[in-house]
């Protein structure tokens, strides 16, 4: 099969780029019986089976490096859905590709911190030396080159991901060194997280199933480097200084607060009946009333209680309709024996 399968029709069907890449000469390999059958195993995932199309979309990108028409028509061949409805879970995430990609997907941050970092002048020296931008591809095939709206990694700033694994507090002569190394054939160590492949193999992790070649390996790949230095420096200079975050309103702070006992109420749940009293409530208040008592901090159990359904509304707000029937047509709302009433306006 060509690098280059379907038409302007699979294109217009799909929404995915069919049309040919210059210099591209590679083959793709076949969507096999394999990976129809892989495919069956990650929709016997969940309880509804469409909700397997993103790992799926994976998997197809895992063996061709993109999602090509054949993907989407597999996808939607199993799933049961439309070429257009795949097509339009495939393009809008951008994390798969519509046209072929290369041995690494290298990404540059551009936005705020990593750009005023210098994120802006790696990703304009990387694309000189490679000779592309946004969204191309190498002509030898090696890497393809994106600016990133966002990594995710701020305090490791400016960052750069290859095939998604971290690459932190680079410069441009990093970068240009990284880059000329991935060209050569060489998979220099990240700065955390698992050892790098390239993007088919970090397609089929993320479709859910092992890119390795042995336990072994993946072994090593769980117990990569994983350090969050400059992460964790905040955390470490608080404790050293005694520094901690004010308390939120309304709440004790935890050293004040005594262990929940047995039928009393806890901070935050005022205006609740008593955990432990479950005289005259319904089987969702119960449910409601044991969230509450199993929260183990001040967030979560403030939380569960402004969802608990006997909170009252906070003042000027009101009630919600919770239990009220909806209004058909007319602006009337239909009670349980199908007969109208007339609702207030």
């Amino acid at each position: 099969m060509s690098a280059l399968p379907g038409s302007p029709e699979g294109t217009a069907v799909t929404g995915l780029d069919s049309s040919a890449v210059p210099g591209t000469v590679e083959d793709l390999p076949p969507l096999t019986g394999t990976t129809r059958l892989e495919c069956r195993e990650i929709m016997a995932r969940y309880p509804v089976p469409r909700s397997a199309l993103l790992p799926m979309l994976h998997l197809v990108q895992s063996v061709q490096g993109y999602v090509t028409p054949e993907g989407v028509a597999l996808c939607a061949e199993e799933l049961g859905l439309t070429k257009a409805e795949v097509g339009a879970v495939a393009t809008f995430y951008t994390m798969f590709k519509r046209h072929p990609t290369g041995r690494h997907l290298v990404s540059v941050c551009t936005n705020t911190l990593c750009a005023v970092l210098g994120g802006q002048r790696i990703y304009d020296a990387v694309a000189a030396e490679l000779g592309v931008h946004h969204d191309e591809t190498t002509a030898d095939g090696s890497i393809t080159l994106e600016h990133a709206e966002c990594l995710a990694a701020c305090d490791y700033a400016p960052v750069v991901t290859v095939d998604y694994e971290f690459y932190d507090q680079q410069d441009v002569d990093a970068a240009l060194a990284l880059v000329a190394a991935l060209r050569r054939g060489e998979r220099p160590a990240p700065t955390r997280g698992a050892p790098l492949t390239d993007f088919r193999g970090v397609s089929r992790q993320l479709a859910g199933f092992s890119q390795h070649a042995d336990a072994a390996a993946e072994r090593a790949a769980v117990d990569g480097p994983s350090a969050g230095v400059p992460t964790l420096r905040g955390v470490r200079l608080a404790a050293e200084r005694g520094e901690t975050a004010p308390p939120m309103p309304g709440v004790e702070p935890a050293e004040a607060r005594e262990p929940f006992q047995h039928g009393e109420a806890q901070s935050g749940t005022e205006g609740l009946p008593s955990p432990g009293s479950s005289r005259g409530q319904t089987p969702g208040e119960q449910a409601a009333d044991a969230q509450v008592a199993a929260a183990d901090n001040p967030a979560e159990r403030s939380g569960a209680a402004q969802n608990h359904p006997d909170r009252p509304e906070p003042a000027g707000r009101e009630a919600a309709d919770r239990d009220a029937p909806a209004p058909d047509v007319d602006g009337q709302a239909q009670s349980g024996s199908g007969t109208s009433v007339p609702r207030e306006v």
